[in-house]
């Protein structure tokens, strides 16, 4: 019975930076999603003193969607891209 060791990774080594590292590989929109949410978040911060008189609430609301928006839209690209290599590239 042989296994590839270069697939396995011993359980007590599987850190949640190696489990992202792993994602990344398989599908690779899903961390620039993240990103995206990342910046955004940021961007939504930095403009928290510039936000003349919107409240506050309006304002994180906005940040908040306009986060989501940049990660739903990566996963929604990566469900295309998968499903573009899954059904159009196997018929050829």
């Amino acid at each position: 019975m042989s296994t590839d060791k270069s697939s396995w990774i011993p359980e007590h080594e599987t850190t949640a930076g190696t489990k992202l590292l792993q994602k990344a590989r398989k599908s690779p929109l899903v961390p620039i999603g993240m990103m995206g949410f990342v910046v955004v978040a940021a961007y939504g911060l930095y403009r928290l003193k510039g936000r003349g008189n919107m409240k506050m609430s309006v304002h994180l609301i906005h940040t908040r969607v306009a986060a989501q928006a940049c990660l739903v839209g990566a996963v929604t690209l990566g469900a295309v891209y998968s499903m573009y290599k899954d059904h159009f590239l196997k018929q050829k």
